[in-house]
């Protein structure tokens, strides 16, 4: 057997006043599952649980995400998650208030003949 991955899924989060980096992370992963219903494990004999997932984040300081509540987004599957550096901080009005965007890439693998 060998991990393959089926599904790739892009999304994007924002913390608009806060500088909270955690909340940017899980809005990112948010956006790229939204619009996703996944149907292919079941033609391949495999149910949601079977699902391993890689969650990537990237923010400017990814230290500062806390991977257990971003972990928690995804619904089914066993859930690893990577912060790397990346994203975008921006500086508010007269430098205060910096809006965090984070991106999010959430892989899908299956263990597969």
């Amino acid at each position: 057997m060998a991990l393959e991955r089926c599904v790739t899924e892009m999304g994007m989060g924002v913390d608009v006043h806060g500088r909270d980096y955690t909340k940017a992370a899980r809005r990112a992963v948010s956006d790229a599952i939204r619009h996703s219903s996944l149907h292919l494990f079941k033609a391949v004999g495999k149910s949601r649980d079977d699902m391993q997932i890689t969650v990537v984040i990237g923010v400017p300081e990814p230290d500062k995400v806390d991977k257990a509540a971003v972990a928690a987004e995804m619904p089914y599957g066993t859930v690893t998650v990577e912060t790397h550096k990346g994203g975008l901080e921006v500086p508010g009005p007269n430098g205060g208030d910096p809006i965090v965007i984070a991106n999010a890439a959430v892989l899908v693998h299956f263990d597969m003949p």
